[in-house]
């Protein structure tokens, strides 16, 4: 019989269901790493929420341990890498808090737009100072939503409730899916000019970070008042508290913050200012509700062999894993190739296969794209809820089949719709195991996709390949691989670059105040 720990505090609830689908549970909470270490070999699940670390010390005294299931969202405190390596899978609770998270952020709004803090404060101490408190109405002002997915389209049906207009930045948002909400589609930029209300919907990445930064707040109204449940880091907090002092931000609530816990913070006690200890998930309800969801998965997982929910595997049979397994790890450098690159909203994917990839099951290599792709804007994206995610934004995913055979004995192929229209690329496997790029944006050029990676577009001239060289070796950064492709002499050219280090955006302005240069970028491969 499989055998379970509960390591953290959770509903009771969650016990219950793995007894009731036969799966042994203890419930031991509070234990130090050390502890935890002596006893951990006895399990095939762990069961946790935010208080155990999983640490690749704790894993490596984890001998039966076979899956690892999160009460909740967050997994920072889970060493996946090495849960991977050692063949755990790490699984969390990503829709239980949603209608919590959002109903904290729609309390904040509220709070924010009539002082109610300052309010209760000053009347407890005795005074009644009715006139210093004037507030504002939500009815008819426009709520900006940086980011429309689970949560953010659930704040975006409570606030068209309170008859406000909604606007919303979301790159994976369609227009059919924007209509659907009830929003209007906007740059990020139209956001910031229009919204008087913004609350922000989205994880942390290396693409949303410091989204309203001090220039982007700069942007904003007049007296914009600015929620944050999602995640710190996602708002400069100096620039946050220079607006409130300027008076040119008009309240400010945030729930999380870029340092947690949060005992300190140049925010406290600025006027306008709101702030709650990372309560976005705290209600009986969603503690419930995530209890009993890791509960169910983990069963499913430890009994039947079924996969939810899971940040690091794919859904696969037995059977399909070896043949699809290389293909998978193709079609997810490709979707993340394309999601680094393509600029502007996506309004659909579409995944083609010739070859011997024609043969096989498509919907592991589909997910994997998907996977790939909207990794780069969430870091809780997997192989298994990719579709779904993609199909929570309105996303068009369509999957081609063809029978002909072409240049290459297997080819997967990506092609994405775009604001600025379409974008393509293409790669095969070499020696049958190998991902290799073999077309970018309609340029041949053949690229393994590894590590950090320098990405130029330029124009075809005698002198470049020096220049560039030339200012890598000024910065000390050593070239891995050079991959260079043209549609033409004399016309565009890509250059790919695989480096020893990542990219910092020094070395990318430096790159692109080179001759002949249109774009540089950074990209990041796993």
């Amino acid at each position: 019989m499989p055998k379970v720990l509960i390591s953290d505090k959770m509903d009771p609830q969650a016990a219950a269901i793995f007894r009731a689908r036969g799966v042994e549970v203890d419930e031991i909470t509070g234990k130090t790493p050390d502890e935890l270490k002596a006893i951990i070999g006895e399990y095939d699940g762990l069961a946790i929420r935010s208080s155990t670390k999983v640490t690749k010390d704790i894993l490596a005294h984890a001998a039966r341990l076979k899956v690892v299931g999160r009460a909740g969202i967050g997994v920072d405190n889970v060493d996946i890498p090495a849960a991977s390596a050692k063949g755990v899978v790490v699984m969390n609770t990503p829709f239980g808090n949603s209608i919590t998270t959002a109903e904290h952020a729609i309390a904040l709004m509220f709070a924010l737009a009539r002082q109610l803090p300052e309010a209760d404060a000053s009347t407890q101490a005795g005074k009644w100072e009715k006139n210093r408190f004037m507030g504002v109405e939500l009815y008819a002002k426009t709520l900006g939503l940086i980011g429309a997915g689970n949560i953010g389209s659930i704040v975006a049906d409570r606030a068209l409730g309170l008859k406000m207009k909604v606007i919303a930045y979301d790159p994976f948002l369609t227009p059919e899916r924007a209509i659907e909400l009830g929003v209007e589609k906007v740059t990020l930029d139209e956001l910031l000019a229009r919204a008087d209300f913004i609350t922000l919907h989205t994880p942390l990445t290396d693409q949303t970070r410091g989204i309203l930064s001090a220039e982007a707040l700069a942007k904003t109204k007049k007296g914009v008042r600015i929620i944050n449940c999602a995640r710190g880091g996602l708002i400069d907090e100096a620039a946050l508290k220079a607006g409130l002092d300027s008076g040119h931000i008009g309240g400010a609530a945030l729930d999380v913050f870029a340092t947690e816990p949060a005992t300190e913070s140049p925010l406290f006690g600025t006027p306008g200012f709101i702030s709650t200890p990372h309560l976005g998930a705290s209600t009986t309800e969603a503690q419930v509700n995530v209890a009993i969801q890791v509960a169910e998965q983990m069963a499913d997982y430890l009994v039947s062999g079924g996969i939810t929910n899971a940040l690091n595997v794919p859904s696969l049979s037995a059977e399909e894993a070896p043949k699809l397994k290389p293909y998978m790890a193709l079609a997810e450098k490709l979707g993340s190739l394309i999601g680094q690159l393509a600029h502007g909203a996506l309004g659909g994917v579409a995944i083609e296969v010739e070859g011997a990839a024609a043969s096989l099951n498509q919907k592991p290599i589909t997910s994997a794209v998907l996977a790939g792709m909207l990794r780069v804007h969430s870091d809780t994206v997997n192989m298994v809820n990719a579709p779904f995610l993609a199909k929570e934004r309105g996303l068009d995913v369509r999957e081609v089949r063809h029978d002909r055979e072409g240049d290459y004995h297997t080819l997967v192929r990506v092609t994405v719709k775009t604001d600025a229209g379409e974008r393509s690329v293409a790669g095969t496997l070499f020696g049958d195991q190998a991902p290799r790029l073999v077309e970018l944006f309609g340029i041949k050029v053949e690229a393994d996709l590894v590590g950090p990676m320098l990405y130029v577009v330029n124009e075809d001239a005698p002198g470049f390949i020096g220049r560039i060289g030339t200012a890598l070796g000024a910065a000390n950064v050593n070239i891995g691989t050079f991959h260079l492709g043209r549609r033409a002499a004399g016309g565009e050219a890509v250059l790919l670059l695989s480096v020893d280090d990542p990219v910092t955006t020094g070395l990318i302005d430096t790159v692109r105040h080179l001759p002949g240069v249109k774009t540089a970028m950074a990209l990041s491969f796993s």
